[in-house]
């Protein structure tokens, strides 16, 4: 029996698509012989020969505008999204150091362009009856840390909300949206983390590391989970395989969150 995805000549736009998760989801679409555009607010090294690349900023009204016009230009339409656009610039201090720009902030990066760039390319999907979109959440909206996460752990319970939703009102019409929920995965800003905490600590980058899982309550298979292993998820999901699934949501995480 063939396990054939079926996405060859698809098109999809991924947001982030330049670094971590994002950048992994990009060179794997393109390894299956999709049509890739991807965006960023600085173009990253290297990226697959033949993907579209975007200069924008998706946390600002204008830059998601600018990506959905890009897509129609260059791809006629679109028939993935992967919301992979996110992270947190917010102060450690817990409740007290979050002023009003630090939640906008966080609700621009994290929430926002989800709902503008659905908004303009859904219409599309509705109308040829077909459509994956995947929003990418985070564990932190069911472990959210009151020192630092407060307010992503917020963002991305609203982005749940929302795509939870959306998932209903669209299904009806052929489109399916789902929810991928990381844990810590082991991108550079992660590894960064690690080499940091080491040297602030004197001690090696392994004892780093597990001080980091620690932190957030372990991690029972004793790592972090690489962005190829979230990026192969995302594919299943956005391929005819997972046809029947829509309005869910699918953790990977290592077994870091602790309840059913």
């Amino acid at each position: 029996m063939s396990f054939d995805l079926g996405l060859a000549g698809k098109r999809a736009l991924v947001t982030g698509g330049t670094k971590g998760v994002g950048r992994a989801v990009v060179e794997t679409f393109q390894g299956l012989g999709m049509h890739v555009l991807t965006t960023a607010r600085r173009a990253g090294e290297g990226l697959p020969d033949g993907v579209h690349f975007v200069a924008a900023d998706v946390s600002t009204e204008e830059g998601c505008a600018h990506v959905s016009e890009a897509v129609r230009e260059r791809m006629n339409g679109v028939d993935v999204i992967v919301h992979g656009a996110g992270g947190s610039s917010a102060p450690a201090g817990g409740f007290a150091a979050l002023d009003e720009a630090e939640w906008q902030a966080e609700m621009n990066l994290n929430l926002f362009p989800a709902v503008r760039l659905d908004r303009s390319l859904l219409p599309g999907m509705i109308a040829q009856r077909s459509g994956v979109v995947i929003h990418v959440t985070s564990i932190q909206r069911v472990l959210p840390l009151p020192e630092a996460t407060t307010a992503y752990a917020s963002a991305k319970a609203a982005l749940a909300a929302y795509s939870k939703s959306l998932s209903k009102e669209v299904a009806p019409h052929g489109v399916r949206v789902v929810r991928v929920s990381p844990g810590w995965i082991a991108t550079e800003a992660a590894r960064a983390l690690v080499r940091r905490v080491a040297l602030e600590n004197a001690i090696d980058d392994a004892a780093a590391e597990k001080v980091l899982m620690q932190s957030i309550g372990g991690i029972p298979i004793g790592r972090p989970t690489q962005p190829e292993e979230v990026a192969d998820l995302i594919t299943f999901l956005a391929s005819g395989r997972a046809g029947a699934i829509t309005g869910t949501e699918f953790v990977i995480d290592g077994g870091t969150v602790p309840t059913v």
